[in-house]
């Protein structure tokens, strides 16, 4: 491997340190930053021209901030305390300016004495520290500091040019002294090796890689950080599509079964039962896996679709159609409440086609069973001999189908329903289960915007179902703001009973169970700043059923669910919901996937902020899943300027996924989506925005296609050989290679 030793070199050696050992040892603990490599690609977040202040009304609460003000006033106050008890105690009180807004600066004790020399008003700085609320009003408790003076030599080495770099830092660590740092190791920038392929990168008009280190981090224009940032950003997505274009490669060698249903079989039988007709969609969405299943190499295939949208419908005729060839089709449920409900509507659908083997079978019928960790040794034993002699060619389960024990006749298709609650070791250990690779389909409901699915699930081919079956009906959704108008919650209730009284039913969701034992090391803990905000815990679903049992919902039949109830008494309760036999259920997320019940109309989510926008979009789609129309009402507490509440607000206003899903992207940090995906890679994104840089994406995916075609081993390009092996470092590589 062809590794620049100037990069490679560690900032933290046993007897020589290229930084010194203390702030190379902050680096490595706090930042991941390990080598001279990876302190250039620590990027500035932003920078700020040494002419202007910084915006103070946008800071974010609770988090570590860098500003460049200017100081107002200083004023030194003497005070009594325990420590100091003659009125000895000092605290200096610096406020600061950006033009319109002020902040407040506190020092204490001996701190004080070079802040109230050096903090003179007029003078200019970047200040550090982390931003808190006292007597209402914004202030940093003790912050670090730079003069910035532009005088001494160093100063103006480390400050040179107009704009000033601000790194992403920490309260170890402030960002002008990762900026000093990186002018430490900037030199070594010209040594780095270029993965870009040179056709690539002059056809594009890129900058090579070393200006583009130079630019980002002494730039003299704001020119020079947009050539250094669209060089980069190219970089990231390269090397990401090509890592996932080798994958798809290796892919297409493996062998599989190539499974071809019967002319008329199983899913002929089937398709002649069906009460409907299927959507164009899932004709389409249909076609292309059938496609996929005739070739001798595995399908791996996501299918992502909105609520509703017929995915089970889709997937079940997949594994029709492997059984129908012969094969066995496994599918995977993260819940053994939606491993039951899966397989109660699968053979419900089916009907006598799924009692292969039993008196009132039909001809072409198969065996669907059911495989959970908490079925009977009997029952257990007897699905296992069921797929052990292949006389079930269908079954469903939890991770419980992973298990050594479980052995198939002839696994053919692998199913995984909501992709991001399985771990991919999971989902290889099923694949090993093959005499040959089964193919792979992948469901979620969660929408994926274009670009994430190229960028996460790049290794996998995709599927959209966004149309709604006939006769679904529309969801209204309304935001109801507890703590300004109480009365709307009580309307809420009222809306509730009369779903009821006209025959319908109800779903109320809260975040917590609310059987949690008092833990003193959890209460010990510090609270987050939501929490000490609101000064209550989330409300939870067994405190909540009881007050709505005694009060506004008296009368009604309310039952609970959650998640650390026992099996049988989960699927006992979700039995009655299902047959009328209960008016209100009150529950945790368990109730988030899967569950069908389409009686149910209404949905109240109690602290509705609490929770994610895709997980809201999620649950809102349990109601209005028959021909009467939804009601989803989205409870909280939260003003009305907050955050959170725009966040309910876009929940409400639209029912596209996709669309809630670019402004779920939007408002998180593109770490948290590609967070488990990407298996906490040490390189992960930097200066990509998976939303913003849609076209990179989906050229670079090209790009990498085309070089991966005519060069599967990267043999004429060593450069991206490198940038691949440092950006898959051992467990990243094996994660792709799972995929």
């Amino acid at each position: 491997m062809d590794l620049v030793p100037a990069l490679e070199e560690p900032l933290r050696q046993p007897l020589t340190s290229v930084l010194g050992p203390a702030t190379a040892k902050v680096m490595a603990e706090h930042l991941g930053l390990l080598t001279v490599g990876d302190l250039l690609h620590h990027y500035p977040r932003r920078y700020e021209e040494r002419g202007q202040l910084t915006h103070l009304a946008d800071l974010p609460m609770d988090e570590h901030v860098t500003v460049v003000a200017q100081v107002a006033d200083a004023r030194l106050h003497t005070f009594a305390s325990a420590k100091a008890p003659r009125g000895k105690g000092q605290r200096l009180e610096v406020t600061i300016t950006d033009g319109s807004g002020r902040l407040q600066l506190v020092f204490f004790g001996a701190g004080v004495h070079k802040p109230h020399k050096e903090l003179l008003p007029g003078t200019r700085a970047m200040f550090a520290g982390k931003v808190s609320v006292f007597n209402r009003r914004l202030q940093l408790a003790h912050p670090a500091y730079e003069l910035l003076r532009g005088d001494p030599e160093e100063s103006v080495e480390t400050w040179a040019g107009a704009l000033i770099p601000i790194y992403p830092a920490t309260a170890k660590l402030e960002s002008w002294k990762i900026g000093k740092a990186i002018q430490t190791v900037l030199p070594t920038a010209q040594e780095a090796v270029d993965p870009l392929p040179d056709t690539l990168r002059e056809g594009r008009g890129l900058v090579p890689l070393p200006e583009a280190l130079l630019k980002i981090h002494r730039p003299h224009t704001k020119a020079d950080i947009e050539d250094a940032r669209s060089r980069l950003k190219w970089d990231e997505a390269f090397v990401l599509q090509v890592a996932l274009a080798r994958r798809r490669h290796a892919d297409a060698q493996l062998p599989a079964v190539p499974r071809k249903p019967a002319p008329d079989g199983l899913l002929t039988a089937f398709d002649a039962r069906l009460p409907f007709t299927l959507t164009d969609g899932q004709q389409r969405v249909s076609r292309e896996i059938f496609d996929d299943l005739a070739t001798a190499h595995p399908m791996h295939r996501l299918l992502q679709g909105e609520v509703g949208s017929g995915k089970t419908m889709v997937a079940l005729r997949a594994m029709l159609a492997v059984v129908d060839a012969g094969g066995q089709a496994a599918m995977l449920a993260p819940t053994e409440v939606l491993a039951q409900q899966h397989h109660r509507s699968i053979v419900e659908m089916m009907g006598e086609l799924a009692e292969g083997g039993m008196l009132g079978g039909a001809e072409q019928a198969t065996k669907v069973v059911l495989l959970t960790g908490s079925m009977g040794a009997a029952a257990r034993r007897h699905a296992l001999l069921d797929l052990t002699t292949g006389e079930a060619g269908i079954v469903i389960g939890t991770h419980a189908l992973i298990e050594d024990k479980v052995q198939f006749h002839d696994l053919g298709l692998v199913v995984v329903d909501e992709q991001h609650r399985f771990g991919v070791e999971q989902r290889d250990a099923l694949r090993g289960k093959g005499k040959q690779p089964p193919h792979l389909l992948v469901m979620t409901a969660t929408p994926i915007p274009r670009t994430v699915a190229m960028t996460v699930f790049g290794d996998l081919e995709t599927s959209v179902l966004d149309q709604l079956p006939a006769g679904r009906s529309p969801i209204a959704s309304h935001v109801v703001p507890a703590a300004d108008k109480p009365h709307f919650l009580s309307r809420a209730w009222e809306r509730v009973r009369e779903e009821v009284e006209n025959g319908h039913q109800a779903y109320v969701v809260c975040p917590r169970i609310g059987d949690e034992e008092d833990d003193p090391k959890k209460s010990a803990k510090k609270k987050s700043p939501e929490d000490e905000a609101e000064k209550r815990p989330p409300l939870a679903v067994l405190d909540v059923a009881d007050q709505l049992a005694k009060g506004p919902l008296q009368s009604l039949r309310v039952e609970v669910l959650h998640g650390r109830m026992h099996p049988d008494d989960k699927d006992a309760v979700m039995r009655r919901f299902a047959a009328g036999d209960t008016d209100v259920l009150v529950a945790t997320t368990v109730i988030e996937v899967g569950v069908n019940v389409p009686n149910a109309t209404a949905m109240v989510i109690m602290d509705a902020d609490r929770f994610g926008v895709s997980q809201l979009h999620q649950l809102r789609g349990r109601v209005g899943r028959g021909s009467a129309p939804g009601l989803c009402l989205l409870v909280t507490e939260m003003p009305e300027a907050s955050a959170a509440r725009q966040r309910l607000n876009a929940v409400a206003s639209t029912l596209d996924g996709f669309e809630l899903s670019r402004i779920d992207l939007e408002q998180r940090r593109e770490g948290d989506v590609l967070g488990q995906a990407q298996s906490g890679a040490r390189t992960s994104l930097k200066v990509l925005a998976v939303i913003e840089d849609e076209e990179i994406i989906a050229e670079a995916r090209e790009e990498a296609a085309a070089v991966v075609a005519t060069d599967p081993d990267l043999t004429h390009l060593p450069a991206l050989r490198t940038a691949l092996d440092a950006l898959l470092d051992e467990e990243r590589e094996q994660y792709l290679e799972k995929g």
